[in-house]
């Protein structure tokens, strides 16, 4: 997920340039002792998924249930470095809201502890790695467009027509930035068309051609502007969006949006939770994790926040219409192996090459 642009109450701490001595200091000098044991008792809990008003309702929800949690609000990539940096004396004791890509590169640096949640029995085998990160909810990564801008047969089926096709030049926008995890997933759906053994990075040179046309048609991100902010004042009329910023975002700036559906399915992004390894905070980090992937809680977030849990037991009582409209979208086929393998490059030759 991508941050909001919104103003917010969440404790947090943004700036990626922080050492990890600062970032402490940070923590600690913010950190919530509303149960009166200390900043010792209070709960780091670091995601990507704590915008349209995530973040504050957790921490009432925590509050309620006992748990006094720190938030740490930063994107996928960035959330990812940040660990990795931290890694010899952590300060997170949670993480959640990365997707398989991201939790197996922690994984695999041994940045994760081995854990099974109480409510492992009730989400899909394989969804996560069943052993130190665990499935959580179910997003598709989507190209929306505005109802008042196209008519269903007027607007684009897929993605390559927004540069293939010159109607959509300048009418949709493009990020400025690699460090959110929805660009991210946007961009592998791409690539993902294009692998190539022989290849620069194992893409192919029309795949390469094909990022080069599609920052170089689109519209760069205005920084602080919502997309749907721009979509409703007619700037331009499409964009990258996951499903609940989609239903959120529609609320709060009054327009319809349609997601297309493209023949080839969408990248299907799945959320996980982990506890960190090196915390000081193992068992209490081991019960907020039981606590967010129960039922009843994954249930209420679905209902507020317009999700598709992965836990079984929440579905019956979880938002009906966000799962329909889950299913309604075909996973694409995607080789996240070799995703994975070559993303951190994929991502630099982008920036240096293609950003705008």
């Amino acid at each position: 997920m991508q941050q909001s642009h919104h103003p917010r109450r969440i404790r947090k701490v943004l700036a990626a340039g922080l050492s990890a001595a600062t970032l402490s200091i940070g923590l600690v000098a913010c950190a919530s002792t509303g149960d009166g044991q200390g900043d010792s008792s209070t709960l780091t809990v670091y995601s990507n998924s704590l915008s349209d008003g995530r973040g504050e309702w957790l921490e009432r929800q925590a509050q309620a249930e006992g748990f006094d949690i720190q938030l740490v609000d930063l994107g996928g990539a960035d959330l990812q470095n940040r660990l990795e940096a931290e890694k010899a004396n952590p300060i997170a004791d949670v993480v959640f809201g990365l997707n398989n890509i991201y939790f197996e590169n922690l994984k695999n640096q041994n940045i994760l502890d081995s854990f099974t949640p109480s409510w492992a029995s009730d989400v899909e085998p394989g969804l996560g790695d069943d052993e130190q990160y665990w499935p959580i909810v179910k997003e598709p990564i989507m190209l929306v467009y505005n109802d008042a801008a196209y008519a269903p047969s007027e607007a684009p089926q897929d993605w390559p027509e927004l540069w293939q096709k010159s109607q959509y030049h300048q009418q949709y926008q493009v990020p400025t930035s690699m460090g959110g995890a929805t660009t991210q997933m946007v961009l592998a759906g791409i690539l993902a068309r294009y692998l190539d053994d022989n290849g620069d990075l194992g893409v192919s040179e029309k795949g390469w051609k094909a990022i080069e046309e599609y920052f170089k048609n689109g519209l760069p991100e205005t920084k602080g502007t919502d997309l749907y902010a721009r979509m409703a004042a007619s700037e331009l009329n499409m964009g990258q969006m996951w499903l609940a910023g989609k239903e959120a975002r529609e609320k709060e700036y009054g327009i319809s949006t349609t997601a297309v559906h493209p023949a080839v399915g969408v990248p299907m992004a799945t959320q996980h939770i982990s506890v960190i390894k090196g915390t000081d905070a193992t068992e209490k980090a081991q019960e907020f994790i039981n606590w967010f992937g129960s039922p009843e809680l994954q249930a209420a977030w679905s209902q507020e926040f317009f999700t598709a849990p992965t836990n079984k037991q929440a579905l019956s009582t979880a938002n009906q219409e966000a799962i329909e409209q889950t299913n309604s979208f075909t996973a694409q086929d995607i080789d996240w192996e070799t995703v994975a393998q070559y993303l951190p490059q994929w991502i630099e030759k982008i920036e240096l090459n293609y950003l705008p």
